[in-house]
């Protein structure tokens, strides 16, 4: 019996480690898992913060495929390229600054709008967004003005920021939102794409610690058992997202977000129909 119990833990990283960066909502797909694949005998505040502490091996694959151009202690980069490294980590700390000022209020996001409907209209609403500025740009002849990521202005930034405070809301997605933001303000689909990878260092680091400390201070401890399901977890969404990081690099070199758009709408739409039809039944 525990060893399906592990097989769902890979299936939750799997879901983690594709979801995580691609435009499509992490939050909203492991919702949609758990509806039809569930652990037994854990608790609520349990999968809560699973939900969350799983993203820390998303995010590690970040820090282990650009290791090289985050580390501004790298000994063979020169005073330029610190100062460059330097610069991308204020700029990533700025634009966590308008996510920092709402975050209290992550948890009242969760009791109102964790559900498959709120899930559901993101989802769609941020669909239609893609491909609304996918057409704009190319309808417009609209050449992105930030094309290096080394060029990214502060305010550019600052900017993006605001759009990652809308993934507070489930179904949004968090790569999706600052990808939006990206777009309707000139910078190219490849460097808001990697911006948007070194925002979620802070952003995932500082929630899975805010859920495990809810988790500890509501008097919760993990057994080995949990913590087993848990580390299974963020290793295979580890090892999926060093997959999927790169092939979504590449990918935007090429294609534009339409694609991805498209499959938001049609998910959004599914799950639409089966709330609706779960009303019933």
């Amino acid at each position: 019996m525990y060893l399906i119990e592990i097989l769902k833990s890979i299936f939750f990283g799997i879901v983690e480690g594709i979801t995580e960066w691609l435009p499509i909502s992490s939050t909203g797909h492991l919702i949609l898992a758990e509806e039809f694949i569930q652990y037994q005998n854990q608790n609520e505040a349990f999968m809560s913060m699973f939900n969350v502490v799983i993203q820390l091996g998303a995010i590690l694959a970040v820090m282990v495929i650009y290791f090289n151009k985050l580390n501004p202690f790298k000994p063979t980069k020169d005073k330029q390229e610190v100062r460059q490294t330097w610069q991308l980590w204020s700029k990533v700390l700025v634009a966590t600054l308008p996510l920092l000022a709402v975050f209290k209020f992550d948890d009242w996001f969760d009791t109102h709008f964790h559900n498959m409907v709120s899930v559901a209209l993101m989802l769609i609403i941020y669909g239609i967004a893609f491909i609304y500025l996918e057409k704009r740009n190319k309808a417009r002849a609209i050449e992105p003005s930030v094309t290096e990521l080394d060029k990214l202005p502060y305010t550019t930034a600052f900017y993006i920021g605001l759009f990652q405070v809308l993934a507070l809301l489930p179904g949004t997605s968090r790569s999706g939102a600052t990808i939006v933001g990206g777009l309707l303000n000139g910078t190219s689909r490849s460097v808001v794409t990697e911006f948007t990878f070194y925002l979620g260092i802070p952003v995932m680091f500082g929630a899975s610690a805010l859920k495990i400390f809810k988790f500890v201070k509501a008097g919760q401890l993990l057994n080995f058992g949990q913590l087993f399901l848990l580390l299974v977890a963020m290793g295979v969404a580890f090892a999926v997202s060093m997959v999927a990081i790169r092939f979504l690099t590449s990918y935007v070199k090429k294609h534009d977000f339409t694609l991805f758009g498209k499959y938001r709408i049609v998910l959004g739409s599914v799950l639409l129909l089966y709330s609706f039809v779960r009303l019933f039944v």
